[in-house]
């Protein structure tokens, strides 16, 4: 049973449920955290808990607004939510505003992180010029179906952490989003863990018999201190 507190929200139409955690004080910042293919999951709410000890209110978005029976029944969830790039857009926008009605957000800076698919959603909120101080991207995978728009509306800074060694996101898609990102004119991080696979800060990845995933507890640790150090910077 979660700890944290259930938020009902909607997109167009469909009830959808995020996950809230409030610091003890004032929050420096709002943080929207997009999950894994999965969705929500224990791993996830740690790091929204984790946030919020950090000093942030931490808000996690649902992707699907229906339960994901298990790992292999979230697979065909996430392609139609990303068949059509206008609608995964929109669902990941609506998440944005939920977080922005909350009572006390109202004024505060906000970014959003993300995990594996979440990776993905953050980059496709930084490409549409979402309004966030940055975005960060956790083993996430770099194919979109509209990049960047140098002339967007607002262009986040870009945290991306990375394993080296992960079959989703080989060298040549890196070096297309360094290259997409270059093009469009946004301000980005890259950092690259020698040897890591995907999925490398949730240690349920060694249990899923998948040869792509992977848990690598230096470069969880790693990857934590590079976004806390990275927010420190950004929101003071």
């Amino acid at each position: 049973m979660s700890t944290l507190e259930p938020i009902a929200y909607a997109d167009r139409g469909t009830a959808l449920t995020g996950w809230l955690a409030r610091p003890a004080g004032m929050p420096r910042a709002a943080i929207l955290v997009w999950p894994t293919i999965a969705n929500v999951s224990g791993a996830i709410e740690r790091r929204a808990a984790a946030l919020a000890e950090a000093g942030y209110l931490a808000f996690i978005g649902d992707f699907y607004g229906e339960p994901v029976a298990d790992f292999a029944a979230s697979f065909p969830l996430a392609a139609a939510l990303r068949a059509d790039v206008d609608h995964y857009r929109a669902r990941l926008m609506a998440g944005l505003a939920a977080m922005r009605a909350l009572p006390g957000v109202a004024g505060l800076p906000a970014a959003a992180i993300g995990y594996c698919m979440g990776g993905q959603a953050v980059l496709e909120l930084a490409r549409q010029g979402a309004d966030l101080a940055f975005v960060a991207s956790f083993h996430g995978v770099f194919e979109t179906d509209r990049p960047a728009d140098p002339d967007g509306p607002h262009k986040p800074r870009v945290l991306v952490l990375h394993g080296d060694a992960d079959p989703l996101a080989p060298r040549e898609k890196v070096l297309a989003l360094w290259e997409e990102l270059d093009a469009a004119g946004y301000p980005w991080h890259f950092h690259s863990y020698g040897g890591v696979k995907h999925g490398f800060t949730d240690p349920g990845s060694d249990g899923r018999g998948l040869e792509a995933l992977g848990y690598d507890a230096s470069a969880d640790r790693q990857s934590w201190a590079a976004l806390l150090s990275f927010a420190d910077e950004v929101f003071g």
